[in-house]
């Protein structure tokens, strides 16, 4: 017999005994016991245990999936800035895989995009004041920058991820998503620099950074994809050179004026 029939038998047996006359008593813990069975969650984990509520891919469209992704403090964050700005160490990988985090890399691409939107006004604003020519604002410049970071941070990881599962090196995608995003910071002061009105130097500032940036995500990838046999220089070379096209892409559309 199922609990909730035993259970409605019971209540009927407590009904007869109050209809000869007893104490209400025992009908009151009974309703009580009722009430604390049908109360409980049907998987059996009670809320604030901590549990998960959710099970399979259904977890992944819920809040609780991603927060230990921005479970980050302040000093976590200065740390993988100042590992950025130090490509050559290679450590970053290790030191941010027992937590990566993904609220860096939205940062750093969101300050990017206003960065770049807004230096690239700037620049196109002083070369046409300069000629005494008429300016008209580009608001294409924010929904160009937008695309391009965050399409850039979150495609090219994703592509990575499939390429690394086919050699048999795998990396935690939330891996991939952080590295590449604070790979990108050292193009803010890049586009910073860049408003100094010489082609020469906005071109050595834009190859700079790019290959800080590309020797960054190289090496830190170089010893996690050696597994990959002999193909791995391809993937870091690859890796390498698309990092360095996307500082020609941001110099030439960002900082090639014409009046």
């Amino acid at each position: 017999m199922s609990p909730l029939n035993l259970q409605i038998r019971t209540f009927k047996r407590f009904l007869h005994r109050v209809h000869k006359g007893r104490s209400l008593v025992e009908l009151n813990l009974l309703m009580m016991l009722m009430a604390d069975t049908f109360s409980k969650p049907a998987g059996g984990s009670q809320p604030g245990s901590g549990e998960p509520q959710g099970s399979g891919w259904f977890r992944t469209f819920t809040i609780a999936a991603y927060k230990p992704y921005f479970d980050v403090d302040t000093s976590d964050i200065i740390d993988r800035l100042k590992e950025s700005l130090f490509p050559f160490r290679g450590t970053f990988t290790e030191k941010t895989a027992t937590n990566p985090d993904l609220y860096g890399p939205f940062w750093i691409c969101t300050t990017l995009i206003f960065v770049a939107a807004s230096i690239g006004t700037f620049v196109t604003y002083i070369a046409h004041k300069l000629k005494k020519k008429e300016w008209d604002y580009d608001i294409n410049l924010v929904t160009w920058s937008a695309g391009v970071f965050y399409g850039y941070v979150t495609v090219v990881p994703l592509i990575l991820y499939v390429i690394l599962k086919y050699f048999s090196a795998p990396s935690g995608l939330v891996q991939l998503f952080c590295l590449y995003g604070y790979s990108l910071f050292v193009f803010i002061p890049a586009l910073c620099l860049s408003v100094v009105p010489l082609e020469i130097f906005r071109w050595v500032i834009a190859g700079v950074a790019g290959f800080m940036s590309a020797t960054f995500v190289a090496l830190n990838l170089k010893a996690h994809i050696n597994s990959a046999g002999e193909r791995w220089f391809l993937i870091v070379t690859g890796i390498f050179l698309l990092q360095l096209a996307l500082a020609v892409v941001l110099k030439l559309y960002l900082f090639t004026v014409t009046v």
